[in-house]
């Protein structure tokens, strides 16, 4: 059962938020980073194209050029043209998938960087074009931590922290593993979600509501820009989250919309802001954006089905067995439906019917973000078996289930960056 609410504590430097769960949890995150470092040295030996044209796209605009993901100017558009990296932009050249804050993830870190981009210096330049993904893999495990933490208590906190510490699929996402960027996408979907839970919970206090929830507001206005900038298809969570508050504080409906509205407002802004406060560019930009790419005739086609189990394996083996049986228990144990396991469920739910009506791209975004959501479920499961009489049992079975996928992906690590 919900041992926690998701409220922060009163003080920052507390036992209870630097203590030994707090320690083992660092050390869980710097394995993770050590496993993505070792794939990304290994990666550094070369730079496909559509890498090559993202981050050039990127320190054009940086450097007072053209927008990102916008049409070419006449001196640039037969390059781009030959280019194929904007296979999938439109006729007009905008692109309908990511708006400037994607390109602007990946060259930020090369700001810094003193001289030209070249190829032999390939191995300096490239950790710097990769440490903003490293970063939002390491913050994302770290925001997963938590909420599963204040959720299940402990157990639930190393349960999905290991799980996430050892997906094959985070971690070629996060070190950019002949994977697209979505590692952003992934941490800002996720903070939208439980921050919006947050923010519901804190309408309950005796307090003003928007001036004292002014940090929360910020950080989900944050959370839906990086989300929506990375992929526009995610403005799907926008009306999840105002449905997720309205659910937690059902008698401050009027206070979550304006704290929701709020929100949005941050977030429009910082989306408008990556297109360097132009009007007419931002307009047309979402004129051609598409935020919804799939066909529901998807739905009747069996191999769709199958092509989603087979890329949540790839994504975490450990799934194939662990959502199975916590769903059967879920369905078949009523103490383990409560709201905290049920959220990060249906979540999860909606972003793989969505992979599934989008079988091409960006339907593999929307798996890769379902993945910490089914994290946070098999946590939570997990914790409320640990409750019961069985604790032995499922102690051992979660364990070993924990061991051997740690132990398979440490050694398909090995065979990916030998190969």
């Amino acid at each position: 059962m919900v041992k926690h609410s998701v409220l922060p504590m009163e003080k920052f430097f507390t036992r209870e938020r630097f203590g030994q769960p707090q320690f083992l949890a660092g050390l869980l995150l710097l394995v993770f980073l050590a496993q993505c470092a070792w794939l990304v040295g290994h990666s550094l030996s070369r730079l496909d194209m559509a890498e090559a044209y993202r981050i050039n796209e990127g320190l054009r605009q940086l450097h007072g050029g053209r927008l990102a993901g916008t049409p070419p100017t006449t001196e640039t558009r037969q390059d781009d043209e030959a280019n194929p990296a904007t296979w999938f932009f439109t006729m007009d050249g905008f692109d309908p998938y990511h708006s400037p804050l994607w390109y602007l993830t990946g060259a930020g870190g090369l700001v810094i960087w003193p001289k030209p981009l070249q190829m032999d210096s390939l191995h300096y330049w490239g950790w710097l074009a990769h440490a903003p993904y490293l970063i939002f893999g390491a913050l994302l495990g770290a925001s997963l931590w938590y909420v599963a933490r204040r959720l299940y208590g402990n157990a639930g906190g190393y349960t999905a922290l290991s799980l996430y510490c050892f997906s094959p699929g985070i971690i070629r996402a996060t070190s950019l593993w002949f994977a697209q960027p979505e590692i952003g996408a992934a941490w800002g979907t996720f903070g939208t979600i439980f921050t919006a839970i947050a923010v519901a919970h804190t309408l309950y206090a005796p307090r003003e509501v928007v001036l004292w929830n002014w940090r929360r507001i910020l950080l989900l206005g944050v959370s839906l820009a990086l989300a929506i900038g990375s992929q526009f298809s995610l403005l799907v969570i926008v009306p999840m989250a105002l449905a997720l508050m309205y659910y937690v504080a059902p008698t401050r409906r009027l206070a979550a919309t304006v704290i929701w509205a709020c929100a949005c407002g941050i977030g429009l802004l910082l989306l408008f802001t990556s297109y360097a406060l132009h009007p007419g560019v931002f307009v047309q930009s979402l004129r051609h954006a598409s935020f919804f790419g799939g066909t529901w005739r998807s739905f009747l086609m069996p191999g769709a089905y199958g092509q989603l189990v087979s890329q949540l394996a790839q994504s975490s083996p450990a799934l194939v067995a662990a959502v199975p049986a916590a769903v059967v228990t879920y369905l078949a144990w009523p103490r383990a439906r409560y709201f905290g396991n049920t959220a990060p469920l249906l979540v999860a739910v909606i972003f793989l019917l969505l992979a599934v009506a989008t079988p091409h791209y960006p339907g593999l975004g929307f798996n890769l973000i379902a993945v910490p959501f089914l994290f946070v479920f098999v946590a939570g499961i997990t914790a409320d078996l640990l409750e019961t009489p069985q604790r032995g049992l499922v102690l051992s079975c979660i364990l070993g289930l924990l061991g051997a996928n740690g132990i398979w992906n440490l050694w398909e690590l090995a065979r990916a960056s030998a190969g």
